[in-house]
C-alpha cells in the first residue's frame, strides 16, 4: 500500500494548483481624453485587459503618460490609443523620444495620429502620414493589402467597417508598409461639416501600416473612433495583431 499512497501524494501535489502564464511582454498604454474621445476609455480598457489575460501579456494602463517620467525599458511597445500626443510634456516627449531610439516600439490608433502641424515633428514622422482631415463617419469597404501582416490575419479581403477614413499627407517621404487601405468608390470623402473641403486620396488611401523608426517598430491604424468598436471582436483581431508585432516582431509570413 506504501507505494500507492506515495504515488498519489505526489499526483495530488502536482495537480494542486495550475501553473500560472507567464507574461510574454508588457504594454503600456496611454488612453488620454479628448474632445471627441472619452467614451471609449472603459471600454477599450476592458476589452484590451482581457486580450492581455488570454494572450498572456502584461498592461499597464495610464490615462495622463506619468509613466513617461520612469523607466519606459521595460515595456516591449508604448500604445497611444487615441490620445492626443501634442498633449505630452517636453520631458515626457523627450523620455519617449529616448526609448524609441534606445530600441522601443510604438502602435498608434486613430486619433493618437493626429498632432497639430509643427507640435512635435519627431512624432508626426513617426506615425509616417501627416493628418489633413476626415470625412463625417461612413460605412465602406476596407481592403487587405497585406495578407502576411497580424494585424489583418482574421479580416476578409473587403470588410465593411464604419469609421472616420483620415485623409492624409505624407510630407517628409516616409516610406511605409501599408496593410489596409479603404476604396473610396465605397462612400463619399467629399461628405463633410460646412466649411471644410473633403479631397479624396485616390486608390493609395492607406488605413492601417506599418514600418521601423529610430530603432524600433512602429503600427499605426486609423480605425477605432466609437467606443462600441473595442467591443467588436475583428476590431479587436486587427489590434492584437497590431499588438503581437509591434512587441514581439514576429508573425510576418
Amino acid at each position: 500500500m506504501r507505494p500507492m499512497l506515495t504515488i498519489a501524494a505526489l499526483a495530488a501535489t502536482l495537480t494542486a494548483a495550475p501553473a500560472a502564464a507567464e507574461d510574454q511582454f508588457k504594454l503600456l498604454v496611454i488612453a488620454a481624453p479628448s474632445t471627441y474621445h472619452y467614451e471609449y476609455i472603459p471600454v477599450a480598457r476592458d476589452s484590451i485587459e482581457r486580450l492581455a489575460r488570454l494572450h498572456a501579456f502584461a498592461v499597464t494602463w495610464s490615462a495622463d503618460g506619468a509613466p513617461f517620467d520612469g523607466d519606459l525599458g521595460p515595456y516591449a511597445a508604448v500604445m497611444f490609443l487615441n490620445t492626443p500626443p501634442e498633449t505630452l510634456s517636453e520631458p515626457r516627449r523627450r523620455r519617449f523620444e529616448a526609448y524609441m531610439r534606445g530600441g522601443g516600439n510604438a502602435m498608434v490608433v486613430h486619433r493618437a495620429a493626429i498632432v497639430p502641424a509643427a507640435a512635435w515633428p519627431w512624432y508626426e514622422q513617426m506615425v509616417g502620414r501627416s493628418f489633413v482631415n476626415h470625412p463625417k463617419l461612413q460605412t465602406a469597404a476596407v481592403t487587405k493589402l497585406d495578407p502576411r501582416f497580424p494585424a489583418t490575419f482574421a479580416l476578409p479581403d473587403r470588410w465593411i467597417w464604419s469609421d472616420e477614413y483620415y485623409v492624409t499627407t505624407n510630407p517628409y517621404r516616409v516610406t511605409i508598409h501599408p496593410v489596409l487601405g479603404v476604396d473610396e468608390t465605397s462612400y463619399d470623402p467629399t461628405l463633410i461639416w460646412p466649411g471644410q473641403v473633403g479631397r479624396p486620396m485616390g486608390k493609395d488611401h492607406p488605413e492601417a501600416w506599418y514600418h521601423t523608426y529610430e530603432k524600433g517598430r512602429v503600427f499605426v491604424t486609423l480605425l477605432g473612433h466609437n467606443a462600441d468598436m473595442y467591443r467588436n471582436g475583428r476590431y479587436l483581431d486587427h489590434l492584437l495583431g497590431g499588438i503581437w508585432w509591434t512587441a514581439t516582431g514576429r508573425g510576418i509570413g
